[in-house]
């Protein structure tokens, strides 16, 4: 069975993601002010990376070693010295002009040397190895790669040899998770003093492997300058969902209204309101096309189904509801734009998502109630661009700003955009790529958004943020269950329901 993400990372629950800049920071401060030499920082990072291996993969025949010319290199140096000292053979290919290396690489480099590791500068003649080890590039890597560690990368990734990369793959670009040219697909990585942006989010995820962090003495309350981006935790989200008290009824709970499902789409809405209402919703109103409505109130009697002709239809459903979710299966054709138009008009709490992104797209507004739900295609439509995925960061903070509210760009490492930070989801699994997931995550954020209420004031942030992570830690379960492969966006919806009740 497949491995799915957790929370955990070495035992650890990680809280924050840094930028490059501000981890090189951390090691000026651990140095400078902190008086550990940055001898002392490698030597453990180097030792931290071998326990890993030998962990994982005990009694190697041989190790292969890729050093570059900086500080990895130079972790990557310490490395194969300690190997060699453990009598494993060890081989370091030297891709990088050590005549760049730093002092502190100049030592470590010696120290290789004197460990009777073999350097070479090619692998063309190499022994045997049953472990690669990735110390080509650092967090400093940006841009084009040279000819020559582009080829070291093609040979790492072109073996069968499982792959351990010294903080970060090579050729990941650690502060957005892109993927500029090509990385190293490493099968673990072990990431130093801190977390890096783009460990956690878009193609960062598809080649750090399962990822192992040592903090090398940067303690938890050891914080740089800048901005940080948030790692949402379940359990930490999941204890800030009031309590519910024994003498209540289910207006308590919230008046949730789905409005969506254009003729052939039914089913995306209603995955919405059955989500509003597993998470937790007292009352669920689906509008929709008439023609839709006998099925759906067949299939589920606790729904209230109402179909929907024209904008003024939606006005008695509109005065008793809490929260609005628009755009599932709404479709961009005269009757979604006008029913779209008509829930604008109000001044309720909006969840919006799907075809409600697309309409907006073509005219914008911005306002502070409401949580805008889009995937990377929906996004670039929202801000008039290709380059998404670039920066995943980024563009989240760009929606917010444009539109208002709060922002959650969906996606590998899912991202939430308030006005006043950025967090990101570790949870979910590729199993969860299939028609109606977003539907299910709209509907659960308006359900849980109508019970996080603080005096008359809906919390938007936590809503947003604990649907998120309720969606993928619920895909997560069904996952390690059944397996990745056929996973539907409706076994979620019962999991969930044990999730947001502890179970």
């Amino acid at each position: 069975m497949e491995k799915i993400s957790s929370v955990s990372i070495n035992g650890q629950t990680p809280g924050l993601l840094y930028l490059a800049e501000q981890v090189r920071e951390l090691d000026r401060i651990l140095i400078e002010d902190r008086g550990i030499p940055g001898l002392t920082l490698m030597r453990r990072a180097a030792s931290a990376c071998v326990d890993e291996l030998l962990k994982q993969w005990p009694d190697p025949d041989g190790v292969r070693v890729y050093c570059g010319s900086g500080n990895n290199a130079a972790d990557g140096y310490i490395v194969a010295g300690i190997l060699a000292e453990k009598g494993i053979p060890t081989d370091v290919i030297s891709i990088g002009d050590i005549n760049k290396l730093g002092k502190d690489g100049v030592v470590a480099l010696k120290y290789c040397e004197l460990s009777g590791a073999n350097l070479l500068s090619s692998d063309d003649n190499c022994n045997p190895a049953s472990v690669l080890v990735d110390a080509l590039l650092g967090t400093g890597f940006q841009g084009a790669l040279r000819p020559a560690y582009k080829t070291a990368i093609e040979k790492i990734n072109s073996s069968p040899i499982p792959v351990l990369a010294v903080d970060v793959p090579s050729g990941l670009d650690v502060d957005t998770g892109a993927i500029p040219e090509i990385a190293v697909a490493a099968d673990i990585t072990v990431t130093f003093i801190a977390l890096k942006r783009g460990l956690l989010t878009g193609q960062g995820l598809d080649v750090t492997g399962e990822i192992q962090f040592a903090s090398l003495g940067a303690e938890p309350e050891l914080e740089p300058s800048g901005e940080s981006v948030r790692i949402l935790n379940f359990p930490q989200l999941l204890a800030k969902l009031p309590r519910r008290p024994r003498n209540v009824h289910k207006n308590r709970f919230g008046h949730i209204l789905v409005v969506g499902g254009d003729l052939g789409m039914g089913g995306a809405p209603l995955m919405s309101a059955l989500a509003a209402m597993r998470v937790g919703a007292g009352l669920v109103t689906l509008a929709t096309r008439a023609e839709h409505a006998p099925v759906l109130m067949a299939h589920q009697p606790e729904l209230m189904i109402r179909g929907v002709l024209r904008p003024a239809d939606l006005q008695p459903l509109l005065a008793v509801a809490n929260i609005v979710v628009v755009g599932p299966g709404l479709g961009r054709n005269e009757w979604g734009q006008a029913l779209f138009e008509e829930v604008l008009a109000t001044d309720l709490p909006l969840v919006v998502d799907a075809d409600g992104l697309n309409l907006l797209a073509d005219n914008p507004v911005k306002r502070d109630n409401w949580i805008l739900t889009p995937h990377p295609g929906e996004a670039a439509r929202l801000l008039g661009t290709l380059s998404v995925q670039h920066d995943r960061f980024e563009s989240a903070k760009k929606l917010q700003a444009l539109f208002g509210g709060v922002a959650v760009l969906k996606g590998a490492g899912s991202i939430v955009a308030s006005q006043d930070e950025l967090s990101l989801c570790p949870y979910g699994n590729p199993g969860m790529s299939t028609a109606g997931m977003g539907d299910v995550l709209c509907g659960a954020i308006g359900g849980l958004w109508a019970q996080f209420f603080t005096g008359q004031v809906p919390v938007a942030k936590d809503a947003a943020e604990l649907g998120v992570v309720l969606h993928a830690v619920a895909g997560d379960r069904c996952a390690l269950r059944s397996g990745q492969r056929g996973l539907m966006a409706t076994d979620v919806i019962p999991m969930m329901r044990e999730l947001a009740n502890g179970l």
